[in-house]
């Protein structure tokens, strides 16, 4: 039986005027138009694992079009973020079970880890939010993490340095998991770099390690594996009622998307340090009245002025660049993506501002959150109705 849970609800204007905002449990009895008949199955199902597992990649696969930035470097994602996935009946035919229709909010979570700043312990907070609201599970686990061997038959492996390292954190990411009252699904991500061979004894291994509901190899990057994966997701949930409406892709509000695509160019056109000690805050958002095109043909402005907060002058000089070569590099690709999220064109400027050890301050890291953000600007909206 599915639990009502509150759900933050927002107007279809996520970028600025926010006509609605507040928390509102959905009814169990109440029906988001046809809801597919008797079977129609609903649920939250959280997606964890360690860092650079590929959480957001498989988010962004299942549902089809990109809502998580990917990179790279671990630790890309800092906050959950909800894809909404319709997916339909599926009829049982020769060989093949088939489904129920069933609407899926896949819950992508930060990397597991143990947290040393307060932006880690924010992150570790999310994913503890994202495992206590759900109906279902996936922990995923790159296949392409070796597991130690015997030097000789019947002797234990010896793990030391790295792989000893890498051993600690899949304890942690498992202690998570051991605690749920919910089925747990495990899946074994990047199965294309690594040998059929080898996914046997990674199989044995983890369903060695907790009663799994079920192990399912996928390759998100390659979308090898996401219709077997989807099949057991849709017959772990319970029968129940949409959360969202059909045609709603996510509960994020365009503005917190728009900044996480500029922090994701900083991520790939940034080393070292840098990327890891920034945050991107949307300090404008200017929208236009229609989307339409406009008589010269060309399509209407959305003007989003944003700033980049590092923690050290020398970090700052390296986000700008020689004659803001880095900063217009950013600025530019970011802008070429958030043209084709808003469907308009878009004005954006960008501010590199210092905000020493930002990532040690706890009020500084609340103040990130994009819910804290809609709230402040619906009750500055108000204020300004008065």
């Amino acid at each position: 039986m599915a639990v009502a849970r509150p759900l933050l609800r927002y107007n279809r204007d996520y970028g600025g005027n926010i006509v609605k905002t507040g928390l509102e449990a959905p009814d169990p009895r109440r029906r988001e138009g046809d809801n597919g008949g008797m079977g129609f199955r609903s649920g939250f199902v959280s997606i964890i694992g360690r860092p650079n597992a590929g959480k957001s990649t498989l988010l962004n696969a299942l549902l089809g079009q990109k809502l998580a930035i990917v990179t790279h470097k671990p630790q890309t994602t800092r906050t959950r973020i909800h894809g909404v996935l319709e997916v339909p009946l599926k009829k049982k035919a020769k060989g093949q079970a088939g489904y129920p229709p069933a609407q899926v909010v896949l819950v992508d979570t930060p990397g597991v880890h143990k947290p040393e700043t307060q932006l880690d312990r924010r992150m570790m907070q999310e994913v503890m939010d994202a495992l206590e609201s759900r109906d279902a599970v996936l922990f995923i686990v790159d296949a392409t993490h070796r597991l130690a061997k015997a030097q000789t038959p019947g002797e234990s492996a010896k793990i030391t340095g790295r792989m000893a390292l890498s051993a600690t954190e899949d304890d942690f990411a498992l202690s998570l998991i051991k605690r749920l009252d919910c089925p747990v699904v495990l899946v074994l991500n990047k199965i294309d770099a690594v040998r059929k061979e080898e996914l046997l004894p990674l199989i044995a291994h983890w369903s060695a390690q907790h009663g799994f509901a079920a192990v399912v190899p996928v390759s998100a990057r390659k979308k090898e594996g996401l219709e077997l994966l989807l099949e057991t997701v849709v017959g772990l949930l319970p029968e129940g009622q949409r959360y969202f409406p059909r045609d709603q892709v996510t509960d994020q509000p365009e503005r917190f998307l728009a900044a996480e695509l500029i922090r994701e160019k900083i991520l790939m056109l940034t080393g070292e340090d840098v990327p890891y000690a920034t945050a991107v805050v949307v300090e404008r958002w200017e929208e236009p009245a229609s989307k339409k095109k406009i008589k010269d043909g060309k399509l209407p402005v959305t003007k989003i002025a944003a700033a980049i907060y590092c923690e050290r002058s020398g970090q700052k000089a390296i986000l700008i660049g020689k004659q803001g070569t880095m900063l217009k590099a950013i600025g530019t690709a970011a802008r070429k993506e958030i043209e084709s999220l808003l469907g308009t064109r878009v004005f954006l400027e960008l501010f590199v501002k210092v905000q020493a050890e930002w990532r040690s301050s706890r009020g500084f890291v609340e103040e990130l959150d994009w819910r804290r953000q809609l709230e402040e600007i619906a009750a500055k909206q108000a204020a300004e109705e008065l």
